[in-house]
């Protein structure tokens, strides 16, 4: 065999490293309902829910999460869809359906609105809602966890002075 003939040697795929807590926005309203959670699947092609579906009126507008590029925005299978790269990051992530107002390559800050609510192709039954994706690589990971606690709500109690 000659070297040129040789397959190329691919290096082992590091362990997922942790997602930075880099959100500074929820996609929609302000800590929406989660109608379906992540639910990992065993194997690539298997059975699971590759992100998180958020409650959200038909209309509503879809934020950033993070500041990024727009890598997408049109529709696949359908469904309006917008993935934006997370700036600083190899994380990027997914929204639909989404009536897209950005384009392919434009730069959106967090809370940049990048389009509203779909009032069709949701797969929230007689709900609308927006499927919230992320992803490193071809791997999907839970979109929540790019949210810092202070997002994601509870957190300590503070106790305030009371004042005379």
């Amino acid at each position: 065999m000659a070297w040129a003939d040789t397959p190329p040697v691919v290096p082992p795929r590091p362990p997922t490293a942790p997602v930075p807590p880099v959100a500074r926005a929820w996609p929609v309203g302000v800590r929406p309902p989660v109608l379906r959670g992540w639910e990992p699947p065993a194997t690539v092609y298997g059975p699971g829910h590759r992100g998180v579906d958020l409650a959200a009126p038909a209309g509503a507008p879809v934020r950033a999460v993070a500041p990024g590029r727009v890598l997408f925005a049109g529709r696949v299978a359908g469904r309006g869809v917008v993935s934006v790269a997370l700036r600083g990051t190899d994380l990027r992530t997914t929204y639909e359906p989404v009536r897209a107002s950005v384009r392919k390559g434009q730069e959106v800050g967090a809370g940049a609105v990048v389009g509203v609510v779909e009032p069709t192709g949701s797969h929230c039954g007689t709900r609308t809602c927006v499927h919230w994706g992320l992803l490193r690589g071809d791997a999907y990971l839970n979109p929540l966890s790019v949210l810092p606690p202070w997002l994601l709500g509870g957190g300590p109690s503070r106790l305030l002075p009371v004042l005379s």
